[in-house]
């Protein structure tokens, strides 16, 4: 099994790209699937998040309201570290069990772990190779004003709260761009499967 750390800026095309792999035939974990799994209302982190963030951070029905917690994070980064405490290790500990069921099934299997905090959460450690999607920032700003509704300094502010795409970018074992239109991008994606399967 050889494990693969898919990553980038946000909103820099890596779940187009993800989606790509599995129908490569790649087994894709999805981070932030995991992470929205773990702080499910009355699991562990959860109760953690309320505990230290408030009740203002939850919606009528007890689930975290992702908007009211961001607005809180993202203006500090202490409070978004906290937050990464709580969450990640639960994460690894998810993707770990996933990734050891996917090999006792097939041991040449391609995991394709799609994480945005790859270099943050000191992820990049534990997989075996690196992909970074990248991205212009204009082009990641108006994708985040689409998608999220975001206002231009929302979407400069979550940008910045991720380390530097030129640190991603001087980490990664593979780089493929976001921009590229998909029909070019697809082709691409394929050849570098083949590539990572040969090295299971």
């Amino acid at each position: 099994m050889i494990l693969v750390g898919l990553t980038g800026g946000v909103a820099t095309g890596k779940s187009t790209v993800a989606g790509m792999f599995q129908r490569c035939g790649a087994l894709v974990i999805d981070a932030d699937a995991l992470a929205h799994a773990v702080v499910e209302p009355g699991k562990p982190a959860w109760r953690a998040i309320v505990k230290t963030f408030g009740k203002t951070v939850l919606n009528p029905d007890r689930t975290l309201n992702r908007q009211a917690l961001g607005a809180i994070v993202f203006r500090n980064r202490a409070k978004l570290r906290r937050l990464e405490q709580i969450i990640h290790p639960r994460v690894a500990r998810e993707q770990a069990r996933l990734a050891r069921q996917a090999a006792h099934h097939n041991p040449k299997t391609v995991v394709i772990y799609d994480v945005p905090l790859l270099f943050e959460a000191g992820i990049d450690k534990r997989v075996d190779t690196i992909i970074v999607v990248t991205a212009d920032r204009e082009t990641q700003i108006a994708r985040l004003k689409k998608r999220n509704g975001f206002t231009r300094a929302e979407a400069i502010r979550r940008i910045r709260s991720q380390l530097p795409q030129r640190n991603k970018v001087a980490a990664a074992n593979y780089l493929l761009d976001g921009t590229t239109a998909r029909p070019r991008l697809l082709p691409l994606v394929k050849r570098l499967y083949r590539e990572l399967q040969s090295l299971t």
